[in-house]
């Protein structure tokens, strides 16, 4: 049917005409939603709403008239009327109770309306009802799951979580994402092996591929696999090709010896009260506004009394609030501020808009800042990173061109910090020798965990100072030290604290254990900032060896562990030679201010010659071009490696590994030749 629809301006007798039909049940199902999808796209909802409350009314006898309800609640939801697509939506249940796109719909307005307990009750009603699974429910039995997991994830209630994810995984092995927030969810909690599995109808394997790329820097640190899931994690997210026909992309503007100035956009969920909103803010501010103009495109949260927030609009040329904006709405918005470069300080991570760079509204695109690794995607052609972080034979490892900072955390010398408690304040015990790690319990592994406690065993008297996680986690790391004869006691959990609290009173302790394969980033920064002296082991990757960067730009190089085995060492050494580590945390203090670490002007004139530096080479058409090949067999290769559970490897010995798997599958299936690995292995 085509439904002559006039304007809201025009005579109404068209839409009259519409209305009768829905009354006398002459308009068809099909008709009902052609004439609501021409009223909705012309901006007529209001219109749309009154043909589908009239026909429902006037056709309680039609075999679908619950997905008239259906839809009809989907153009409530889009003109904000929570309250009556709850009750369309329950209509429709009432009508087929097994209707499972009602039964997700009604869960997420119930949710979005503040009512979690309702919309759990909501999904678990249907994943009962649909225990008995038939090819046409299985996939919206599966997505109940999934938004169930979701909240109790959200809502702190871990172990429901997993296991609610736990019976999405079994349902369909191969989707991922369930597994994505299970493998997640036991990092958190510190249960270990975290790829575990019980069924005979999930793998290993399976769990690894279900992985996010962060969710993997804290598994293993293996680059070239991590990369290789970084690719692969992008054509999942962002899809297949995009139709951006109509969204052409514009060559960089002439702007060098211009004297106009460089248009900079950071794009980021985290320009907030965060760690990356509180590393960047001073930079931000130091950024020299005769060279460039900023633009800040937030995508996160709304927020209220955020002072790291309003520091940032305050020093920004534009801000720009993009949260509520669609993907392609928000690279147009980018493209009309006829942005030069743009900076993803997202990454992967927590509320990423990922898809906003498929669009490609600027001329350039560059990760900095917010992600540890390459994003592995043909739409970001550079990476600022630093010689530590990624040395020139790593570079192998980045789709990106890396270019070089001093170090890569930046850092505010504007924090407030409040008084040193004294250790009893602090929770602590007077006299014992104080080792303390205040990284997320997503970053302890096993390992991580025995190797402190060698160290405890090996230094009666000594206390694990941890940053507090879930609390049944803190009971399950005080479980496994008393297995290995540690006396629960010694593991000493803080609490969470406002920031300047919890700066101060990393001074209380004696030494910083850090984490591997993922180290510490802005925790080290906090405890380099407090006199405190960390003790690190950079491995291969990016995760593993940022906060040895961190360590070298302060100035205490010689604080880098080449192996595991010398990090135990040196940390049980340390605990009986107290004067050589005060004589580390006297050098600390004293480079302090003159160091790589805290030269912030340096860092924001640095960065300023290399968007320049980008600028020219955009100018001059030599914008690099992203190297994706054989990234799918690297991730096959990667995989099987990463199974094997080998937690620590040189350089050379992980290299050896990786091209001796490609030389025995060269022989079967031959790998196109590119200049990363198969350089050593051809010659």
């Amino acid at each position: 049917m085509n439904a002559n629809i006039a304007p809201a301006t025009a005579q109404a007798s068209p839409f009259d005409n519409i209305l009768e039909k829905a009354q006398n049940q002459q308009l068809s199902l099909g008709d009902l939603f052609q004439v609501a999808e021409a009223l909705n796209s012309s901006g007529q909802q209001a219109r749309a709403v009154e043909v589908y409350k009239v026909w429902t009314a006037f056709n309680e006898n039609h075999p679908l008239l619950h997905v008239a309800y259906f839809n009809y609640s989907v153009t409530l939801r889009q003109m904000g009327d929570n309250a009556g697509a709850i009750l369309a939506l329950q209509a429709a249940n009432k009508l087929e109770p097994l209707f499972g796109p009602a039964h997700i719909n009604l869960g997420r307005t119930l949710e979005d309306s503040g009512l979690i307990n309702q919309a759990l009750e909501k999904w678990r009603t249907y994943i009962d009802l649909t225990d008995e699974v038939i090819p046409d429910r299985i996939n919206n039995r599966l997505m109940a799951m999934q938004h169930t997991g979701r909240v109790l994830e959200n809502a702190g209630r871990l172990d429901d979580a997993e296991s609610i994810l736990w019976q999405a995984i079994e349902l369909q092995p191969n989707k991922t994402e369930a597994g994505q927030h299970w493998s997640s969810i036991r990092q958190r909690q510190c249960k270990w092996p975290v790829l575990t599995t019980t069924s005979p109808h999930v793998t290993p394997r399976q769990l690894l591929d279900a992985m996010s790329p962060l969710t993997l820097s804290c598994y293993s640190d293996d680059p070239m696999f991590q990369l290789a899931k970084a690719y692969r994690y992008s054509k999942q997210l962002i899809g297949g090709p995009f139709d951006l026909s109509a969204f052409p992309r514009k060559a960089a503007k002439k702007k060098t010896g211009t004297g106009q100035r460089l248009r900079i956009g950071y794009l980021s969920s985290d320009l907030r009260d965060h760690a990356v909103g509180f590393a960047l803010r001073e930079v931000l501010e130091l950024h020299d506004k005769d060279s460039v103009e900023i633009y800040a495109y937030y995508c996160g949260e709304a927020r209220t009394n955020d002072a790291t927030q309003d520091r940032i609009k305050a020093v920004a040329d534009q801000w720009r609030d993009i949260a509520a904006l669609g993907d392609a709405e928000a690279a147009k918005t980018i493209r009309a501020d006829e942005i030069d470069i743009l900076i993803d300080v997202n990454g992967y991570t927590k509320m990423a808009r990922a898809k906003i760079f498929a669009y490609r509204p600027a001329p350039v695109i560059v990760n900095f800042c917010g992600y540890p690794g390459s994003i592995g995607s043909p739409f970001h052609q550079y990476m600022i990173a630093d010689g530590h972080i990624v040395p020139p034979e790593n570079e192998i490892f980045y789709t990106e061109k890396v270019l070089r900072i001093a170090c890569n955390q930046p850092i505010d010398r504007k924090r407030v910090i409040a008084p040193t408690p004294s250790r009893i304040d602090a929770g602590l015990p007077d006299g014992a020798f104080v080792y303390a790690c205040f990284n997320g319990m997503q970053k302890i592994t096993s390992d991580c965990f025995n190797r402190w406690m060698k160290i405890l065993s090996a230094t009666p008297g000594s206390v694990l100072w941890l940053l507090a996680g879930d609390e049944d986690a803190n009971v399950r790391l005080r479980q496994l030290a008393e297995k290995q004869g540690i006396a629960a006691e010694r593991l000493i959990f803080a609490p969470k604290a406002p920031n300047a609290n919890h700066l101060a009173r990393i001074a209380c302790a004696d030494l910083f254990l850090d984490t591997f394969p993922y180290g510490a980033h802005s925790t080290a920064s906090d405890a380099i900032t407090m006199g405190l002296p960390i003790l690190t082991v950079s491995g291969n990757g990016f995760a593993s060896r940022f906060c040895g960067s961190i360590v070298a730009a302060a100035g205490i190089p010689e604080m880098i562990c080449a192996t595991p085995e010398e990090y135990v060492a040196r940390a049980i050494g340390f605990a009986h030679d107290r004067e050589s580590l005060r004589a580390i945390r006297t050098s600390l203090w004293d480079k302090r201010d003159t160091s790589a670490l805290r030269d912030m002007p340096g860092l924001a004139r640095r960065l300023e010659e290399l968007y320049w530096q980008m600028q020219g080479e955009a100018e001059r058409g030599e914008t690099p071009v992203p190297d994706l090949r054989n990234l799918d067999i690297y991730y096959e290769v990667g995989a099987e490696l990463v199974l094997e559970g080998i937690e620590f490897e040189t350089a050379d010995a992980y290299r050896k590994r990786y091209t001796s798997k490609l030389a025995y599958q060269n022989e079967y299936a031959p790998i196109p030749y590119d200049d990363r690995f198969w350089k050593q292995n051809k010659g």
